[in-house]
């Protein structure tokens, strides 16, 4: 598996959520701004809280776009790492796959049959795993070590 294969399929996923959260946004900003959502008398909070979701569709579309600008600027290095970094593609236990970024945690791709999970060095694995070579262990907590079995 190659980590440009991986790159583009985490961009690629980035891009699609960003074309449907743009769009969410906008059917927002228009019902909030909607004349015909005007309060009918003190009680009704519609147009409040149509701005709540708005102000939120927004604040998301930033961050995935912000999330699409780190990774369209991530530095790559063709060949392999020799500890995990910002960039690493780290294989846990020869079996677990994960992508170490700059943002957009949590999200899940599947390149060549392989499914890998986008880690953030601020999230708790991730925290472990930086700075770490082939064959070191770490862990979360006293039942889980996982052993980097492969840094690309």
């Amino acid at each position: 598996m190659k980590k440009t294969a991986v790159l583009a399929a985490i961009l690629k996923t980035l891009e699609e959520e960003l074309k449907m959260l743009t769009r969410g946004a906008r059917a927002s900003y228009a019902a909030a701004t909607d004349p015909d959502s005007k309060a009918e008398n003190k009680y009704d909070t519609r147009t409040l809280e149509a701005s709540y979701v708005a102000r939120g569709q927004a604040q998301r579309v930033a961050e995935v776009q912000q999330a699409v600008h780190l990774y369209q600027n991530l530095a790559q290095d063709p060949k392999a790492q020799d500890e995990v970094r910002p960039g690493s593609l780290v294989t846990l236990n020869g079996e677990n796959h994960y992508f170490v970024g700059p943002a957009a945690g949590g999200t899940e791709i599947v390149v060549d049959g392989q499914e890998i999970l986008v880690i953030t060095p601020a999230s708790p694995l991730g925290a472990k795993l930086m700075g770490k070579k082939v064959g070191e262990t770490a862990g979360l907590g006293q039942s889980r070590t996982f052993r980097i079995t492969a840094i690309a």
